[in-house]
């Protein structure tokens, strides 16, 4: 009996590992690497048509959340010091980009200069001071509040894909 559940518990194991998503549990640049993947495979997956659907009046769009992400990573970036803010990015730039393929072009390109930022730091690097939202703060908070935000509006994203007829590309149903 003993070895039956044994068994049994080493093929769940196994099954249950093989459904992890890549680089979950895999620190820092893992679960950057996964949101990211996240986030460019649903923006794909979105009819251009369906960037500029919104829930309601006064609530962002489908490009607009996008744009805040990228714009939000953006400014992360800036407060590490890691680089100053792209010219472009102004006052009511994230309404102001609407288009699919220039909305997944920036959200990219944000993704990117993030994973490399945080691919140059050393331990010793993310304990540096910052201040961050008028507050003492560390490098590495702000770096984990930039992947917190990612997800964050992941699940924003994922609500709106579903609202639209859209499903997660990841997903079975």
């Amino acid at each position: 009996m003993k070895n039956l559940i044994l068994v049994m518990f080493c093929l769940c194991t196994s099954a249950v590992a093989q459904t992890i998503p890549e680089g979950v549990g895999q620190g820092y640049g893992g679960e950057l690497k996964h949101v990211t993947s996240q986030l460019l495979a649903l923006a794909e997956a979105t009819p251009a048509e369906k960037f500029a659907w919104r829930p309601t009046a006064g609530v962002r769009s489908t490009s607009e959340v996008y744009m805040h992400i990228a714009v939000a990573n953006f400014y992360f970036l800036s407060v590490v010091g890691k680089q100053k803010m792209p010219p472009e990015i102004n006052q009511g730039f994230e309404k102001s980009v609407t288009a699919k393929a220039e909305v997944i072009s920036w959200l990219k390109r944000s993704l990117e200069a993030a994973q490399a930022a945080r691919a140059t730091e050393t331990p010793k690097d993310l304990e540096r001071k910052v201040e961050f939202l008028k507050r003492d703060s560390t490098a590495n908070a702000v770096y984990l509040r930039l992947i917190i935000h990612c997800n964050e509006h992941m699940g924003q994203l994922v609500a709106y894909a579903r609202m639209t007829g859209v499903a997660p590309p990841w997903s079975k149903n």
